[in-house]
């Protein structure tokens, strides 16, 4: 019996897809492992001081902080796999909550912040760097990498509070919180969100467009590209048209890790500027010893970070063949 023959592409894209689900599952080990060994007893935390020996251990069984450690992954990874992510320990209105309607709303919050980051940041990093490239060693090359080293070097908290105190409290522009509602328009959504993403958007676009610049460069000293200078091709139609369908494989990866960076690393924007988003939602599971909800959000940063890197693989490779055969 003949075996079926996967084109190279489709071949390699499951492999990356295997490997994705191998380091996932080693992920979620690890977020279990960590979680439970952290200091201290969740139950006496969540029920509080006055809480009796009695209702501590009442209060472990009902939740099943008693079982072993193995057992509770088990049950853990087997609900989560099925989209059931269990039960909040803490609930402010006195009824259970599931860790979905904490986490779902939370993240959709987070996912269209990101969006809005990307559609401003990714066309503005790319088009910067092909303009240094193209430019290279010009002044205006020169003013760029000076700009986005600045952006690079400072941390996004300090970012964040000179934001806030230039534009929202000397200059009362944009507002300091960035609380949104459903029933508030799009402009009013806009100065809300306008601090946070353009926090976000410094050190993204300063990362991305150093990336293309380097990407660029390197590919303008080939062969196929000095033959092209000799024939008399200017530089832009050179970059535009043979060095940039070239560089999509180290572009697509800095897009791929910038984009996961905006799910993840949104923690401390989320927190500077009270923005729910699931950032948010960890931060404040983790001060209440919410450990489901701590172990949902730390997957699904997980998640988002190896999906994304994985559609960097496929693309890479779709855009350059010769990585699908390994030398």
């Amino acid at each position: 019996m003949q075996r079926l023959k996967l084109p190279p592409l489709a071949r390699t894209a499951l492999i990356r897809v295997g490997s994705g689900f191998v380091t996932l599952f080693l992920v979620s080990l690890i977020i279990f492992a960590a979680i439970a060994v952290l200091p201290g007893d969740f139950a006496k935390v969540a029920l509080g001081r006055a809480a009796t020996p009695e209702t501590v251990a009442n209060f472990q069984k009902s939740i099943g902080l008693d079982r072993p450690l193995p057992e509770r992954y088990a049950k853990w990874i087997g609900k989560t796999l099925t989209g059931d992510l269990g039960m909040s320990f803490s609930s402010g209105s006195g009824t259970p909550r599931t860790v979905v309607s904490i986490v779902g709303p939370r993240l959709k919050n987070t996912l269209f912040l990101a969006a809005i980051t990307a559609i401003c940041c990714v066309p503005l990093a790319l088009a910067l760097g092909m303009i240094a490239a193209i430019r290279r060693n010009s002044w205006v090359d020169r003013l760029l990498n000076t700009v986005t080293l600045v952006g690079i070097s400072f941390p996004e908290f300090f970012v964040a509070y000179v934001l806030m105190l230039l534009f929202a409290v000397k200059l009362p522009i944009f507002y300091s919180l960035a609380r949104i509602t459903p029933n508030m328009t799009a402009s009013e959504i806009a100065l809300r969100l306008a601090l946070p993403i353009a926090t976000l958007s410094l050190g993204i676009i300063a990362h991305m467009m150093r990336m293309t610049r380097a990407a660029i460069i390197n590919l303008l000293s080939a062969p196929y590209v000095e033959m092209a200078k000799l024939k008399g091709v200017t530089t832009r139609d050179i970059v535009l048209r043979h060095a940039l369908p070239n560089a999509w494989a180290p572009i697509a990866a800095v897009v791929a890790f910038n984009l996961a960076y905006l799910i993840v690393g949104v923690v401390v924007v989320e927190v500077v500027f009270v923005y729910p988003g699931i950032g948010q939602a960890m931060v404040d599971a983790v001060r209440s010893r919410d450990i489901p909800v701590v172990q949902a959000c730390a997957l699904i940063f997980a998640t988002a970070y190896v999906l994304l890197n994985l559609l960097a693989d496929i693309v890479a490779i779709a855009t350059n063949p010769r990585l699908a055969h390994p030398r």
